[in-house]
């Protein structure tokens, strides 16, 4: 596909190529991880996780090193937490752990008049929404990348979360 298919609307693609490299060059003189733009039915999700991003557009992923290649960005580190006091003991569920995708802050729900996205006991999906981090004014949904019933959330409405700082644990069902 050339850049001129690429950007001509009529073509079926919303976004063209160019606008896309522009975007992964930006974000790659960033800190931004995640970006989600919607264009009518037409999503394009941006996420930087881990040393290669990728790019999942509503038909289908492109890699970030097959539209622009570039060296590819340090993965910060992974969010250690505190050990407990001595003499406290804290018992983790088994399960999955949902992680905290960047740094900011997180919000349990779309606003404090809005019952949370889910509460402990909940079941819940892939996709679902779990909460938000607000990072430099952009609200970022988080969603769940597990189904199964929510057994304890580890961090508070309003609280700043660390990049890779666990968020929550999904029991699987």
């Amino acid at each position: 596909m050339n850049d001129a298919t690429a950007e001509n609307p009529e073509s079926g693609d919303d976004f063209g190529l160019s606008a896309v490299r522009e975007l992964l060059r930006l974000m790659n003189q960033t800190d931004i991880t995640e970006i989600l733009i919607e264009r009518g039915d037409t999503k394009l999700h941006v996420k930087r996780n881990t040393a290669v991003p990728a790019v999942a557009a509503h038909t289908g992923t492109i890699t970030a090193q097959q539209i622009a290649p570039t060296a590819p960005a340090p993965v910060p580190p992974i969010f250690a937490p505190h050990p407990p006091p001595e003499g406290t003991h804290i018992a983790m569920p088994a399960g999955h752990t949902v992680a905290a995708p960047m740094v900011g802050t997180f919000y349990a729900a779309n606003s404090p008049k809005d019952p949370p996205f889910v509460q402990e006991g909940d079941e819940i999906h892939i996709g679902d929404s779990v909460g938000i981090i607000e990072a430099m004014k952009m609200m970022n949904e988080i969603e769940s990348e597990v189904s199964g019933r929510v057994a304890r959330i580890l961090v508070k409405n309003g609280q700043p979360v660390e990049y890779g700082q666990p968020l929550m644990v999904v029991e699987p069902l």
